[in-house]
């Protein structure tokens, strides 16, 4: 360019000249004190017991038990990322069908891999997760994915919000976007994948359901609901069945409701439109439900051996936890009797009920218990 213009006074990096006269790549800025807080930081995050969260506090106690690193949000992820961007994806390739484990799991685990994903060890790496070239693929393995683990008012609270002395600093920040502490109610979702279909198998739809569902479907590329499965009838697991019509009005016919006789007494109170729909209005668009009454008993559901895990949600009150391979899964727990300790022999992953880091009600676990 010459002596002027507006380059004229822009020296060249002592990094650049190396680059272009040694054909060697530019050395990157070192950040030692940077990388030393953020060790600091994951030491104090790792410390702090989860508190207002289900299944989430009983997997941070897990995570300290194994000294594994916290772990990250799904959108810390170049493929949710892509997904919920509504990126292009590959199509995914046909897995070998093998019993769901948490072994894989716990290796993703210690990698600092999403809180959201408990993933099962059939098929090759390739879900949100990963690294490198498998991080463009589609998933193939089932998954576990949280799409809630908080209370029945969820997380933050109106209550906390508009208290004048501002003393609840978890619900302020949970107002934030992206924020940790937000926390509906507690349900999860398995993509349970065999080389045939992939399904996606939903327990409980409560209050939160549709909020829950409008932030992490987009995000994992999950579109239809193959089934749900409930486990008690309290509103924070079934208040979000009427939003169910989304999906029966614009994406399916229809969905499969695997409930226990006494919950499906409840539904015929609280949901009578659901379950008797001559008494529908005609020309309403309410949720089209197949109810499938479940006893406490193995049953399959879209190819996928499930078995119910009986226990106590309060006195005199029974609510269901389940257990899908060597992944069990109880959310709403005051007691587990003992007939329900002998079918988790051998469970590798257990999603327990922990309501509070310092102590049980009469309703739910602690993490003392």
């Amino acid at each position: 360019q010459g002596t002027s213009g507006p380059l004229a006074s822009v020296a060249p990096s002592r990094n650049a000249v190396r680059q272009a006269t040694s054909g060697q790549r530019p050395r990157r800025p070192r950040r030692y004190r940077l990388a030393g807080r953020r060790r600091k930081a994951d030491r104090r995050i790792r410390a702090f017991p989860m508190s207002g969260a289900t299944a989430a506090g009983a997997i941070a106690a897990l995570l300290r038990a194994h000294r594994l690193p916290m772990l990250h949000s799904p959108f810390a992820c170049s493929l949710a990322a892509a997904r919920s961007l509504g990126a292009h994806l590959p199509p995914r390739a046909p897995a070998a069908a093998a019993p769901l484990s948490s072994r894989l799991s716990l290796a993703r685990l210690r990698s600092g891999a999403s809180p959201r994903f408990f993933s099962s060890s059939c098929g090759a790496p390739g879900s949100a997760v990963s690294s490198s070239a498998a991080e463009h693929e589609e998933p193939r393995k089932s998954e576990l994915i949280f799409l809630g683990t908080g209370t029945s008012e969820g997380v933050p609270r109106v209550s906390c919000l508009t208290d004048p002395s501002k003393t609840c600093p978890v619900c302020i920040k949970a107002v934030e976007p992206g924020n940790r502490n937000r926390r509906r109610n507690t349900s999860i979702l398995l993509r349970h994948v065999t080389p045939s279909r992939t399904s996606n198998i939903l327990i409980d739809a409560g209050k939160f359901f549709y909020h829950s569902a409008l932030e992490w479907f987009p995000a994992f590329g999950l579109r239809e609901i193959d089934a749900v499965i409930i486990t008690h009838s309290h509103a924070d697991a079934i208040g979000g069945l009427d939003c169910l019509r989304d999906w029966t009005n614009n994406v399916q016919p229809s969905i499969p409701i695997y409930v226990a006789p006494r919950d499906y007494e409840v539904m015929k109170m609280t949901h009578h439109y659901l379950v008797d729909t001559s008494t529908v209005i005609p020309g309403a668009a309410v949720s089209t439900l197949q109810f499938n009454i479940m006893e406490e008993e193995p049953f399959t559901v879209q190819d996928l051996e499930v078995i119910p895990l009986p226990v106590w949600h309060g006195q005199g009150y029974r609510s269901l936890g389940f257990r899908f391979g060597d992944i069990c899964y109880i959310s709403d727990v005051s007691d587990i009797p003992d007939e329900t300790y002998k079918l988790l022999e051998d469970c590798q992953l257990l999603i327990l009920d922990a309501l509070r880091p310092d102590r049980s009600s009469s309703t739910h676990f602690g993490l003392p218990r």
